[in-house]
């Protein structure tokens, strides 16, 4: 992925072909697009997306913490609202990671797994890791559950 924010725009982030066409629709969003992020797995069961380091670094070269997060919560609020459903949306409303190990090259791969859903709270888990496997980060993300559509209060 280019250094270059043009180019990086280009490449649009979008869900794969497996996607039920009412969230491939949605795409992932502007700044999930502005950092790379593509994924290449989504289902109500996990999802797995990939961002490149470059471009996404702090001063020293490191991949920049907060690039983790947003990472992490493109990809845990897709899986939320896959397992909401296509009547809801979706919003977080706690994130916090852990950091493990710096990456200063590659790609970093996340992946996320359901640590509990009900009726109006998804909680999931996304496991960052670098190209050897290695934990980079974890990240656990909790959305609320919301209608897309109030009822009409006239009908």
């Amino acid at each position: 992925m280019s250094d270059d924010p043009e180019t990086r725009a280009a490449a649009t982030s979008s869900l794969p072909p497996s996607a039920p066409p009412e969230f491939a629709a949605l795409g992932i969003g502007a700044l999930a697009d502005k950092m790379g992020i593509q994924v290449t797995e989504a289902s109500a069961e996990r999802v797995v997306g990939t961002m490149p380091v470059a471009g996404n670094t702090q001063p020293y070269g490191l991949l920049h913490g907060g690039a983790s997060a947003v990472l992490a919560e493109s990809l845990g609020s897709i899986h939320a609202a896959f397992v909401a459903g296509p009547d809801n949306i979706v919003v977080g409303v706690d994130l916090n990671c852990t950091h493990h190990r710096s990456a200063t090259e590659g790609t970093v791969t996340g992946e996320t797994t359901t640590l509990s859903a009900g009726r109006t709270i998804v909680s999931s888990q996304i496991r960052i890791v670098n190209e050897s496997g290695d934990p980079v980060c974890t990240a656990r993300l909790t959305c609320l559950i919301r209608p897309a559509k109030r009822p009409d209060p006239g009908s």
